[in-house]
């Protein structure tokens, strides 16, 4: 990024991997909520960082002392990169905002940072990976058979939380702002979808589809704007998982309705590599494919980034490396 905060294409020497590390080709690379914070400048950069935090490429050379991987292995990085597993006890660094992203042809990087990619994806599909899959990962800590799950909207986080839940044997109630996409949740497994646009109090509605019990777990991407009807939707000793705050023009939430619904609610930030791991297992397992609305070329990244700001989008935006 340019001083002036004009994102420029800029051409550099390929690195070369240090001890410990690897040269990823990157193959692919996917936007989140965050990347578009920053592209706009409503959260501050250091100028001249690379952008995006997602990534899947091959591993085309390695450096003394590498152990886990090889020349021609297919990898994904993990979103938090000094967070191998176990509790995080500080906030890590991450990349685009502490760290140079994944914007790039060739990125040179410790191997503790990467997994293997799981072997039925391809490229594109695994870049979705790192930080919205593991997100909703972490966000469904605990679910299971006979638990239900609230999901807002069609974004990433809350179409994997969707997908990991049905796997975990758990049912799964979404919300939507037009029957189209309510007709695609349903073929992604959502039991139920309740229509916010035509049905504004829809955590009533979601309790009345639990037979007044609520949703166990409520994946909250909507922040202030939606936290009022996740604290009437959720069943009482029930969790709240806040991972998003794409609605944020209400007043946000009652504490005191909070107080009485019993409900824990749990900030989440991603997870660590040794989550990333478990959920590939599953993914791998279940044969799990990300959703993928549209891919762009590299060439046209700041388009991809606009188009997903529009809100159009059904599921994951990917760049084509």
């Amino acid at each position: 990024m340019s001083e002036s905060g004009r994102q420029e294409l800029i051409e550099e020497p390929t690195p070369t991997p240090g001890t410990g590390q690897v040269l990823v080709r990157v193959h692919a690379s996917s936007l989140n909520a965050r990347d578009l914070f920053m592209l706009d400048g409503r959260y501050p950069v250091p100028p001249g960082r690379v952008p995006i935090s997602d990534a899947a490429g091959v591993v085309e050379a390695v450096g003394p002392g590498v152990s886990r991987f090889a020349v021609g292995d297919r990898v994904v990085n993990s979103f938090q990169p000094l967070w191998f597993g176990g509790p995080q006890r500080k906030p890590g660094r991450l990349y685009h905002t502490d760290i140079d992203g994944w914007l790039a042809e060739y990125v040179a990087i410790d191997e503790q940072r990467l997994v293997p990619m799981p072997e039925h994806l391809d490229f594109t599909e695994a870049a979705t990976l790192p930080c919205a899959a593991v997100t909703a990962w972490s966000a469904l800590a605990g679910v299971g058979p006979g638990d239900t799950v609230l999901v807002q909207g069609s974004g990433g986080v809350s179409l994997f939380a969707l997908q990991l839940a049905r796997a975990a044997g758990a049912r799964v109630i979404a919300t939507t702002s037009s029957e189209k996409k309510a007709a695609r949740l349903r073929e992604l497994g959502a039991g139920d979808v309740i229509n916010y646009v035509d049905t504004s109090e829809w955590g009533a509605e979601a309790r009345k589809l639990t037979d007044g019990q609520g949703a166990d777990v409520i994946v909250e991407v909507g922040g202030a704007g939606t936290i009022a009807q996740s604290i009437a939707a959720v069943a009482y000793r029930g969790t709240i998982s806040l991972v998003g705050h794409v609605a944020h023009d209400t007043t946000g939430m009652n504490l005191l309705d909070f107080t009485y619904s019993g409900a824990t609610l749990r900030a989440i930030g991603g997870g660590s590599r040794s989550d990333l791991e478990d959920m590939n297992r599953v993914i791998t397992a279940h044969r799990l494919r990300p959703v993928i609305d549209r891919v762009f070329p590299f060439k046209e990244a700041l388009d991809a980034a606009a188009y997903m700001e529009s809100g159009s989008h059904f599921g994951k935006v990917v760049i084509s490396h």
